[in-house]
């Protein structure tokens, strides 16, 4: 006896089709997969600099797997602009309903087998405080590198986005995004042809 078609991972790989900043005029186009794929590598890097510098004990695998998902409820609710979900009070506590929904319309695509063992990465709200922590920032940072690189690209309507989000990084005082802002932004500004030598 076969097992079931299961549609989720088909579901979660139209991440690729969903535009991030749609409010915004971009110079560089970012979808949803790529993006996720970015925070899941800087959630990790994130994990691993306070296990290496700041005396912490997070599972950085763990992390990085939670990043990969940390937007796939947007393959139903696209990309909500942060201007747009932040508006008020009702429209955070109608949209943090939404993805809820969401999240639970995500598991039970999945074979009734595996909905316990994604669970953790899907809803957000089973994750640890201190992974969700650096998973946020992780995902601020690539929200501000993708400002960075509006900005070079001579589109200054990132301007402000970028401040604001710098703002934002530096109030939170994690010592393990100073310490990739000091170590690995920097780069970040290179052309390919200096990065190679």
């Amino acid at each position: 006896m076969g097992q079931a078609i299961s549609h989720f991972f088909a579901y979660v790989s139209r991440l690729r089709w969903i535009k991030r900043w749609g409010l915004m005029r971009n110079a560089i186009e970012e979808n949803v997969a790529t993006h996720s794929w970015e925070v899941a590598t800087l959630a990790h890097a994130l994990a691993l600099i306070r296990n290496r510098h700041f005396g912490g004990q997070v599972n950085a695998d763990r992390i990085a797997a939670a990043a990969l998902y940390h937007d796939a409820t947007e393959v139903i609710t696209g990309d909500m602009p942060t201007p747009v979900k932040y508006h008020s009070r009702v429209m955070r506590e109608a949209f943090g309903d939404i993805e809820h929904k969401a999240e639970a319309e995500l598991l039970a695509l999945l074979p009734d087998d595996l909905r316990e063992d994604f669970s953790p990465y899907v809803r957000e709200s089973q994750l640890p405080a201190e992974d969700k922590e650096l998973i946020k920032a992780a995902d601020r940072l690539s929200a501000w590198l993708k400002c960075q690189a509006e900005i070079r690209a001579g589109n200054r309507e990132f301007e402000p986005a970028a401040e604001q989000i710098r703002h934002r990084l530096e109030q939170e005082g994690l010592r393990e995004v100073a310490y990739f802002m000091d170590v690995f932004a920097p780069s970040y500004e290179q052309p390919l042809d200096n990065l190679l030598e």
